[in-house]
């Protein structure tokens, strides 16, 4: 079915146009309209209905990633936070620039055939956006189409259940004091075909005695098997030893550094102390925002 050679079907097939009525952007009217257009002047649907004013590029570049079965989440829908962008403008500059550090990544480190599927994002203090990225790089990978995991590993200041609305009774710190199963824990995302996160849990007061349990190296090799991506966001650098612990689970590791925020001393201390503990520093990230 192609609506730039047909008229509008009593059942809309998997063009743009269908999707678009589908998704209520446009009513049968309206596309009926962009169609005529289309035939007049020899363009393309969604050229077309820009031109009429019916549509804006984002509502073209939407269709197209529902036409090619690209996951993502239509405005105002409440299961995630909107700080996940990747989740819900998925063509916007920043997540443009997410892309470009997961090819990266991949080439240097996240690679299921040589057995590296795990990175750990690091960072010398709070409020460096730590977080942010660890949460908008699981999205960005399992819009691959890789099964991907999420892990709030940060027993101390979690934020993953907050950016995906979990609840956080349960999860890694339950897991680690053999309170719950690992499956429990885990959340599939709804919307997020190939997304799981796995929240931090009920803070406990003992985060680097569980971090150091051989119980945590445990619970990651089987993570690991199950699936192809894992992200783990770590507690800062600075307040605590935890994120080593995690780090060194993980076997690689992306620095997060924030403009006019950290400081290069910190910064370098940190690598040092990856590089010391046999974990590849596979890159850093300056966050401007």
């Amino acid at each position: 079915m192609n609506l730039m050679t047909e008229k509008i079907p009593a059942y809309p097939g998997p063009s743009i146009g269908a999707i678009l009525i589908d998704s209520g952007r446009l009513t049968r009217e309206a596309a009926q309209l962009v169609l005529d257009r289309q035939q007049a002047e020899g363009i393309r649907f969604g050229a077309a209905g820009v031109a009429l004013g019916l549509l804006c590029e984002e509502d073209i570049q939407r269709a197209l990633a529902c036409q090619y079965d690209y996951p993502f989440l239509a405005p105002g829908d409440d299961s995630v936070s909107e700080e996940v962008v990747a989740a819900f403008r998925p063509f916007s500059p920043i997540v443009e620039q997410l892309r470009a550090l997961r090819s990266q990544l991949k080439m240097r480190w996240l690679d299921a055939r040589s057995g590296r599927k795990t990175l750990a994002v690091v960072s010398p203090d709070t409020g460096e956006g730590r977080s942010f990225i660890a949460a908008n790089l699981a999205v960005v990978f399992s819009q691959l189409g890789q099964r991907t995991l999420l892990v709030d590993a940060d027993l101390r200041r979690p934020r993953q259940h907050g950016l995906f609305w979990l609840p956080n009774r349960h999860g890694l710190s339950s897991v680690l004091a053999g309170r719950v199963d690992a499956a429990e824990a885990i959340t599939r995302i709804p919307g997020m075909i190939d997304l799981s996160v796995l929240p931090a849990g009920a803070v406990p007061p003992n985060p680097q005695e569980l971090l150091c349990r051989p119980r945590f190296a445990e619970l990651m090799a089987v993570l690991q098997a199950q699936h192809e991506v894992v992200i783990v966001d770590t507690p800062a650098a600075g307040e605590s030893a935890d994120y080593q612990f995690v780090a060194a689970q993980s076997g690689g590791a992306l620095v997060v550094a924030r403009r006019n925020v950290s400081l290069i001393r910190d910064l370098q201390s940190l690598v040092s102390s990856l590089q010391q503990g046999n974990v590849a520093v596979v890159g850093t990230v300056l966050n401007t925002g």
